[in-house]
């Protein structure tokens, strides 16, 4: 029996996890098919049985189609097309995905004043959500809008706000297109992006204490809706949780901070072989950068120079995936290293007895006293950074144990 073949399609798919996502949903053959729109009609034409549709094609597609879902028509969007009897039939499982996301996050539209942002098929798609969930009032916000990224903060009584937007999206991941300080009556934050995980609009939010998720459970959720459509069949919603705790565990971070000397890169290096995740250490990119060591470059530039190479590589380092990273002892100083340091992962405070610290090759651990006062400065970044803490007093191998068993 000839292989059934199904793919993603879109114009650019270089950080698309749809590929990882069907191949654990189950034994098929799907791929990611970058494609310009005039090769749209040849594309379905081809032995493909099914396939996901992303970005810029999911209302261009539309007019190729013989049957469209009613839901799907209305709402201007096709995200799944599937070849059945000499037939070619859409569908939006984006719709029953971000119905999942909102429910497992527990965000509420239903009587509530909703701002979505974007104008494009996850706008519309978003709206149809709040829609048939009760939403009490949605306003859309785009560029040229009546209701635009200038006036939208007249919007105060704005509840819930979903951005389908690119922006903030791996790699521009320090950008967020609106400021939510400047709402007071939130309680719900989406942003459909899904790497990294903590956008800059996310990071914002759980700042505030608003409730929020990234696009991430949609993904995954749409994905084993579109699935069901391929088979034809009903798979149980628990495979979704299943998938989305594998993707979380693969790609996601473990940043490891603390004081110099805590023994964040041995307990990185072993952590690295544990989990199959590749090991960087940011001092020793600091050095191979500058060709020198830090306390040289300490002597010769001074902290400020080091800070701000440090915060560089921070940023570079920290928004890739599946890493196990350790800092130097003063990453936290500076606020701007804290949303990369947390955008794509978990962030760990090793903690241990100041009298325990190394402090040889550190330049500002030169005695007791000195390690003492970097403390006091530094124990509440430490605890506001961490998303969990693990002691390290006692053999190293049970300090991994403890990481893992956080993690």
């Amino acid at each position: 029996m000839k292989e059934q073949k199904f793919a993603l399609i879109g114009g650019s798919l270089k950080h698309s996890y749809s590929k990882i996502i069907h191949n654990k949903l189950g034994d098929y053959s799907y791929e990611l098919v970058e494609l310009e729109a005039d090769a749209l009609k040849s594309f379905i034409d081809s032995d493909i049985c099914g396939f996901n549709v992303t970005i810029p094609y999911k209302k261009e597609i539309i007019k190729y189609l013989d049957v469209v879902d009613k839901s799907a028509l209305e709402i201007g969007a096709v995200n799944t097309v599937v070849k059945r009897n000499g037939k070619v039939y859409g569908y939006n499982t984006d719709f029953y995905g971000m119905i999942y996301m909102l429910s497992i996050a527990k965000i509420t539209v239903k009587d509530k004043c909703v701002m979505i942002l974007g104008s494009g098929g996850t706008s519309n798609t978003a709206k149809a959500v709040c829609n048939h969930l009760g939403a009490k009032k949605v306003i859309i916000v785009s560029r040229k809008g009546e209701v635009n990224y200038q006036n939208c903060y007249e919007q105060t009584d704005t509840e819930v706000i979903i951005n389908t937007t690119p922006v903030g999206m791996y790699p521009n991941v320090d950008q967020s297109v609106i400021d939510i300080d400047r709402y007071s009556s939130l309680s719900g934050v989406v942003d459909v992006i899904y790497n990294p995980s903590l956008t800059k609009l996310l990071y914002q939010a759980k700042e505030k204490g608003v409730k929020y998720t990234s696009g991430l459970p949609m993904l995954v959720a749409q994905a084993k809706y579109a699935k069901d459509y391929f088979f034809d069949s009903v798979s149980p919603d628990t495979d979704i949780e299943k998938v989305l705790n594998e993707i979380n565990k693969e790609t996601q971070n473990v940043v490891l901070i603390g004081m110099p000397g805590c023994g964040k890169s041995s307990i990185g290096e072993i952590l690295s072989k544990t989990l199959n995740k590749e090991f960087i250490d940011l001092d020793k990119e600091i050095e191979k950068i500058e060709n020198r060591s830090i306390p040289e470059i300490f002597a010769s530039d001074g902290e400020e120079y080091f800070r701000k190479v440090e915060s560089q590589v921070v940023q570079d380092f920290c928004m890739l995936s599946g890493k196990i990273i350790a800092t130097g002892g003063g990453v936290v100083v500076r606020e701007q290293n804290h949303f990369p340091l947390k955008c794509n992962g978990k962030v760990v405070y090793i903690s241990r007895e100041i009298e325990d610290l190394k402090q040889d090759g550190r330049p500002l651990s030169k005695d007791l006293t000195a390690v003492k006062k970097l403390y006091e400065q530094r124990k509440g970044l430490y605890n506001k950074l961490a998303d969990f803490i693990v002691d390290n007093c006692g053999k190293i191998e049970q300090t991994v144990q403890g990481v893992i068993e956080k993690l």
